[in-house]
């Protein structure tokens, strides 16, 4: 016949010991579910809030050279007020093109051979260029901005192809992302955008 062992009854000090892990493993799971739901409630609210009013885009190309470089991040806001100056991003097949507003509907647009902009008949002080040139323009000038659209242009004029070609054609508000407001990305040039 084979002995029977005889288990020993575990102790207070035991009992104790095994309750407290119980309560911190359960404890340890409501926090860790917690934690999760968290996270997923501020990504969703942070998707939200990029795709609704805060869009951040990445600059493509060099189309606004120098106010705009190849590789930078910004921040636009939603709007729907723009005024001559503002840079806006919009949709254009199936791509976000950014460019400055350069008149709102009603404006008469006019650009001579060298490059000068003129707003119902003004000439417009454009302090954020380097350079001007006629560009890629197959509209018939002076040209008036359809009502409910903008009129926009790169700042690196000579390469831009913008309002005064028409295959882009003048912008609609249906088409606008937002303006853009700030840069954060590269570190060096963080901040504002003029």
């Amino acid at each position: 016949m084979k002995k029977r062992e005889k288990k020993e009854m575990p102790g207070v000090e035991d009992l104790q010991k095994e309750l407290d892990r119980v309560r911190y493993k359960r404890r340890y799971h409501s926090v860790l579910k917690s934690t999760v739901y968290t996270l997923i409630t501020v990504a969703a609210i942070a998707v939200l809030v990029a795709t609704l009013w805060l869009p951040v885009l990445q600059i493509y190309g060099n189309s606004m050279t120098p106010t705009l470089t190849d590789g930078e991040i910004i921040f636009s806001v939603k709007t729907s007020k723009f005024e001559p100056g503002d840079i806006v991003s919009f949709y254009y097949n199936n791509k976000i093109l950014v460019k400055r507003v350069i008149a709102c509907s009603g404006d008469w647009v006019d650009i001579d051979e060298d490059g000068q902009v003129y707003i119902n008949d003004q000439p417009l002080e454009e302090p954020y260029l380097t350079e001007k040139a006629l560009g890629d323009c197959n509209i018939e000038l002076p040209y008036q901005v359809p009502d409910g659209k903008i009129f926009v242009m790169g700042d690196h004029r000579s390469t831009s192809v913008d309002s005064r070609n028409s295959a882009v054609g003048c912008v609609a508000q249906e088409q606008i992302v937002g303006k853009i407001l700030f840069r954060v990305w590269p570190l060096n040039r963080f901040g504002p955008i003029n």
